[in-house]
């Protein structure tokens, strides 16, 4: 009854929801026909207030109906979005942003006759201070958090916004193009309340319909978009947690596109290489790119002197001991590159495997480290136990059967994520699987994860290094790019060196799109941007 109910409901909202040409050869267009761009998210979106964009599934339906001051375009780069110019101080610390005069909120009957208003720069001062309200608890504060002091965010006129912080944050860009600080209405806010949530009013491309919650979200395309307005009538979002059940859905031609796979349907998707199933290929294309995600197996370094996991040559050892490449062909169809060149995973400017090599299989330098560190063969090392949860159990368990070829014995003990992500933060985790995703794009965001003066999370390896610090230090300080890149090859380079967690490999996304489907980008942070799609 819910999906018929569903089907008649995306009927009267949309019209009819077929793009196919009739046997008559009349196409959609000329037929009247909606062109609906039906995709599947695997968790339900829980709010539409960029507020708290924390998690992909509200991400990426912000996504579509804000706008921040700047975007990132395909290879990551800051482009203009409201903010059509933007000026940074030589010390780093006052941003001036010039905001374009043509930017429009979606009508609403809350403004003043329906009509939406023009977008101004204090609009962008009460949607920043609105993230750092502390009756608001946006996730998101810690955006700003020890960055700005009072009265940080100010418009001098109505486009030039200027924002001004304690001390020069060279990522500051890259966090502004995150969906935290997508442009609001504060009088619709201030009306709706909470409810906000689920009826916003942006500046994006398309604008909010409807919204069943856990069932699906309803959006039409802004014909007054400042931009190019969007080549699909509306977009449809369903929320299937089954991925197998979406995956059918899809061969049936009922969703133009999902986003990750799991291991029950790799197999009919994927060849061992990683390529689409010849078998899939005149209805499906598969779209690759680096996912700013690095995976890892981390230690506490602050544990007794006795836990053989203290001697760096034992962190060595492991990381020389497994073999990476094989691991991913075996468990992940080639979905993912191994982690080579240090914590800085593919998809970022600065990563460079010349400038930052690391670790790979060679189980006799692995061998060697093990005698040098006191346990040649393994002979006198203690058993060691790894923490995991069931959905990682495949791949901890590649890894430790290749180190009891070098004599090393690893327990896996099973945890639930949130009790296994609690001992990582109390410190009573030894051993465990764990990852890092970019917040925004640079690589700052990964080293945030070993610098001294940060708690757990992120630091959950406890990792202490005077020189790595002040490396840190000094590149949040550097505009120029090329000086910045070479400060964090060199922080690579230490983590490398001191083996603060075993590197395992850096993700990537598999997008699965129909055939008719053109215009979906390939991007590092797995943003899907509907702008310039079209069937």
């Amino acid at each position: 009854m819910v999906r018929v109910f569903l089907l008649l409901f995306a009927i009267s909202l949309f019209g009819a929801c077929s793009s196919d040409t009739s046997d008559g050869g009349s196409s959609s267009a000329t037929s009247g026909a909606k062109k609906v761009f039906v995709y599947n998210q695997i968790n339900s979106i829980t709010s539409l207030d960029p507020a708290f964009a924390k998690s992909q599934n509200n991400i990426w339906g912000v996504d579509h109906l804000f706008n921040g001051l700047v975007r990132l375009d395909e290879q990551l780069n800051i482009q203009p979005a409201i903010a059509k110019s933007w000026e940074i101080s030589e010390d780093g610390k006052t941003y001036t942003f010039k905001l374009r005069d043509d930017v429009f909120f979606h009508d609403h009957s809350l403004f003043e006759g329906g009509k939406g208003r023009k977008v101004v720069a204090q609009d962008v001062v009460n949607s920043f201070n609105r993230i750092i309200d502390k009756k608001i608890n946006s996730p998101g504060s810690w955006l700003f958090k020890g960055k700005v002091a009072n009265n940080a965010f100010t418009a001098t006129d109505d486009y030039t916004f200027v924002m001004k912080l304690n001390e020069a944050f060279r990522p500051m860009l890259g966090i502004l193009t995150m969906q935290y600080c997508s442009i609001i209405p504060q009088e619709i806010v201030d009306k709706l309340g909470k409810e906000f949530r689920n009826n916003p009013v942006g500046t994006g491309p398309f604008k909010f319909k409807k919204w069943i919650e856990g069932q699906a979200l309803f959006l039409t395309k802004n014909e007054n978009y400042f931009e190019s307005v969007p080549k699909v009538d509306a977009v449809k979002v369903e929320f299937m947690s089954d991925r197998k059940t979406a995956f059918l859905e899809m061969m049936k031609g009922k969703i133009d596109f999902m986003s990750g796979l799991e291991s029950s349907i790799a197999n009919e998707l994927l060849t061992p290489t990683g390529e689409l199933n010849p078998a899939k290929k005149d209805q499906l294309q598969l779209l690759k790119a680096p996912y700013l995600n690095t995976e890892y197996l981390g230690i506490n370094l602050k544990q007794n002197a006795t836990n053989p996991l203290m001697k760096k040559k034992v962190r060595q050892a492991l990381n020389y001991g497994f073999d990476r490449a094989q691991m991913l062909k075996t468990l992940r169809n080639n979905i993912g590159k191994p982690a080579d060149a240090g914590f800085t995973p593919r998809g970022l400017p600065s990563y460079s495997t010349s400038a930052t090599p690391g670790y790979h299989y060679n189980p006799d330098k692995a061998r060697q480290l093990l005698k040098e560190a006191g346990y040649p063969n393994g002979k006198g090392l203690p058993e060691i136990e790894l923490l995991t949860n069931k959905d990682y159990l495949d791949l901890c368990t590649f890894i430790t059967r290749q180190w009891e070829d070098l004599g090393v014995k690893v327990k896996i003990e099973l945890m639930e994520s949130a009790t296994l992500r609690q001992q990582m933060t109390k410190g009573n985790a030894d051993f465990f699987r764990a990852s890092w995703i970019a917040d925004y794009p640079d690589a700052e965001s990964f080293f945030t994860v070993f610098y001294s003066k940060n708690p757990a999370p992120p630091r959950y390896t406890r990792f202490e290094n005077a020189k790595f610090d002040q490396l840190y230090e000094q590149a949040l300080q550097e505009n120029d790019d090329a000086k910045r890149h070479d400060l964090y090859h060199q922080m690579d380079r230490i983590l490398i060196e001191e083996a603060p967690v075993i590197f395992l490999f850096y993700d990537e996304t598999a997008l699965f799109v129909q055939k008719d489907v053109s215009g979906i980008s390939k991007n590092a942070i797995n943003l899907l941007d509907l702008r310039k799609v079209e069937k």
